[in-house]
């Protein structure tokens, strides 16, 4: 489900169906407030958590990614624990690209498993038991900000610098998932991921976030020609045009892009309209990193990919965070 436009209008002067709804975003926050009050276990390693305030995507996968990789070249051995959203194992289940598929694991635990050892479990207690009792010094906790099963050692909120939080309002009046200010109060450190003039503005609306550090997407060199490649974009992430904007970035000439719900299933009958049309005006499919793990094995080969990662501005107070848990 693609979230509705209202929650990005002015939070000075939303939208009348913000409005209407605040009364079950205020019951919504409530409810999360309760939630996130609750004790957790006491993991044996440091845990860190990679997640946000708003609802969908904001950069967390990236995060993890360039977090996991900071980690290894300090000399620890990070393990990741997800809920494997879009998976049916229970777990828990060590991920293994080899012979597990997005359907099972979800598709961002089949990306990040490239990365660090990677577990999926609904339960993130037991997914972060398994981790540690496997050899992890650290675990990375991909999301989970508001599940209180779990103590969090160092919490990172990720957020879209562009979108920022929206009008404010929590869900289903606007995209949060608890109040800016009581999320915030729980955060160790703000990234925002976004373009010089989108973090400009999001500084300026939000100038005194302690701990705040910038970051952007940038694609990985493949030795592709973009440069003047027809292409047909699909992507299923939370914010497909920030995929599509990188392709045209890339010089790519962008004759279609197909926005999909975050997560959306790549079935058959989809990629054989995207191939059709594709081939009707003689373009190259191209999709994220995150929907080619969902791909029919028939479309494999016939789908390029872009693959981005997270670069940061200042590593210091994401530094001083790891410093202060002994990492």
């Amino acid at each position: 489900m693609k979230a509705p436009l209202f929650w990005y209008t002015s939070a000075q002067s939303p939208a009348w169906q913000a409005r209407i709804l605040s009364p079950l975003g205020a019951l919504y926050g409530a409810a999360t407030a309760r939630r996130v009050a609750q004790s957790g276990m006491k993991a044996a390693v440091p845990i860190i958590c990679v997640g946000n305030i708003n609802a969908g995507g904001t950069g967390k996968t990236p995060t993890t990614m360039a977090l996991t990789e900071r980690l290894i070249a300090r000399g620890h051995q990070p393990h990741i624990v997800s809920r494997g959203y879009g998976g049916s194992l229970n777990g828990p289940t060590r991920v293994d690209p080899m012979t597990h598929s997005a359907s099972e694991v979800g598709d961002e635990p089949l990306l990040l498993a490239a990365f660090a050892p990677t577990w999926v479990d609904k339960n993130r207690a037991a997914g972060v038991t398994a981790a540690q009792d496997d050899g992890a010094d650290v675990i990375i906790l991909d999301d989970g900000f508001q599940n209180p099963s779990v103590e969090k050692d160092v919490s990172i909120v990720v957020v879209d610098a562009k979108r920022g939080f929206g009008n404010g309002k929590v869900i289903p009046a606007g995209p949060l998932r608890e109040p800016v200010a009581a999320g915030l109060s729980r955060a160790d450190i703000v990234l925002s991921i976004g373009a010089k003039d989108d973090q400009n503005r999001f500084r300026d609306q939000w100038p005194n976030l302690s701990g705040h550090v910038q970051g952007h997407l940038e694609p990985l060199p493949t030795g592709m020609p973009w440069q003047g490649l027809p292409v047909l974009a699909f992507a299923g992430i939370g914010h497909p045009e920030k995929f599509f904007q990188t392709l045209r970035d890339l010089g790519v000439v962008l004759i279609h892009g197909e926005a999909l719900s975050d997560h959306q299933p790549l079935t058959a009958a989809l990629m054989t309209r995207l191939e059709t049309e594709a081939r009707l005006k003689n373009a190259q499919m191209v999709t994220t990193e995150k929907d080619a793990v969902r791909l029919p094995d028939a479309f494999r080969a016939k789908v390029l990919t872009v693959p981005v990662r997270l670069q940061i501005s200042d590593w210091g107070p994401l530094e001083a965070a790891l410093s202060q848990i002994g990492l």
